[in-house]
């Protein structure tokens, strides 16, 4: 009944295996979303999706398959799904109460269920409304329209009333967290998480849980053991691009400052513009009286740390390759000169663009700083940042 679901999701990329599909099947056949649409998503994208990144393509796939079922007709319903005669005798066995299994065989088997409700179809010649047998509307018969009945087929609706079968699937929820699309701070979250090396460092101020039972156990009386907090020992050093070009990237590098702030408990920054010169700032309203020299920098940070790089590299080539070709102040030395140095200070070091990697290639600029840095320039997508913080580990 499922394969095209099946094939579906593997087309748009959703990694589903074979087990996580018997496993689906398994919760089907055991019954635990009968007649819920929204209970059969649910369980669906539970059972299959095994990263968030992926609820996106899930979401449209789901929907390619089975968009247009509310509005389908019965004959096409059994033409497009075989459903196994055996299977709907066990389903009536266990939702139909003795009576209504009576009935059924007074009508001639099972198989008249169906034929049934076409009967019902032709029989009606006019709207009809209230009641619990035709198909009509605010009743409470199973086949009908702006009524209610909790196990109900919905014809010639066009929103649900009592979202009892809502298409969640065409909400798309997660539909940010797309490997493609840019990020929002708590996506970015998700992204820097995987970069991360537990260590546990300072004061016993947490309980071990684990190690209070144990020591309990032994002793013979409560004995209250601690440890220091688990925290992210990586270490961070973020270099962001501040001004001009950048001011429509704003709100994105800002998220991404959050986001780091949050995850990294050893973290430092600096401002500069455009490319890394002699100085670099803290403070973007004192940049011209209170700067850092770089050089300072290199020499504080050990090799520990991880170097991020935030910047569009949009600018003159002259900024990059040429003595004096900064466009705000004269640089003794290159642009090019001073990223290497940072590069070869802190070796495992990534370059974060927000511009789409689409829009790289038309600017000379872009593709300078992508050749100093070796290829390990990503765009400020999931996906990007992902591959950005494997390379950094």
């Amino acid at each position: 009944m499922f394969l095209r679901f099946f094939e579906s999701l593997r087309s748009a990329q959703v990694p589903v295996s074979m087990r996580e599909f018997l496993a689906f099947l398994e919760g089907m056949k055991r019954g635990l979303v009968t007649y819920d649409v929204e209970g059969f998503y649910y369980l669906a994208r539970t059972a299959m999706v095994k990263d968030e990144r992926h609820l996106d393509r899930f979401d449209r796939a789901f929907a390619a398959t089975f968009e247009g079922l509310e509005h389908i007709s019965i004959d096409d319903v059994l033409e497009a799904v075989d459903i196994p005669a055996d299977w709907l005798e066990k389903m009536a066995e266990k939702h139909l109460s003795a009576e209504e299994k009576a009935e059924i065989e007074a009508l001639g088997g099972f198989d008249k269920l169906m034929e049934t409700l076409k009967e019902r179809l032709k029989e009606q010649e006019n709207r009809h409304q209230g009641g619990s047998k035709w198909i009509g509307t605010a009743g409470t018969s199973p086949f009908g329209a702006y009524g209610y009945n909790p196990e109900g087929v919905r014809i010639g609706q066009d929103k649900s009333r009592h979202q009892r079968a809502v298409k969640v699937w065409d909400r798309r929820d997660f539909k940010n967290l797309d490997d493609s699309v840019e990020l929002g701070t708590r996506n970015i979250k998700v992204a820097l998480k995987r970069l991360r090396n537990w260590a546990r460092d300072g004061a016993h101020d947490e309980l071990d849980l684990d190690g209070t039972i144990r020591a309990t156990a032994e002793n013979g009386y409560l004995d209250v053991k601690t440890r220091p907090e688990r925290r992210n020992a990586v270490k961070i050093l973020l270099f962001l691009d501040a001004g001009g070009s950048m001011d429509p990237h704003i709100k994105i590098v800002e998220e991404l400052f959050s986001a780091a702030r949050a995850e990294f408990k050893h973290m430092e920054y600096y401002y500069f513009h455009n490319c890394l010169y002699e100085g670099v700032w803290k403070d973007n309203n004192r940049r011209w009286n209170h700067q850092i020299p770089t050089a300072e920098v290199l020499r504080t940070y050990g090799q520990d740390y991880k170097c991020i790089f935030v910047g569009d590299a949009s600018m003159s080539p002259y900024e990059i390759a040429y003595r004096g070709g900064a466009n705000e102040h004269w640089n003794e030395e290159t642009g090019e000169t001073w990223l290497r140095r940072a590069r070869e200070q802190w070796p495992q070091n990534i370059w974060i663009n927000p511009l789409p990697e689409a829009h790289w290639q038309h600017t000379q600029s872009v593709a300078m700083i992508a050749k100093i840095f070796e290829d390990t320039m990503v765009p400020m997508t999931l996906e990007g940042i992902t591959r950005g913080m494997r390379s950094l580990t």
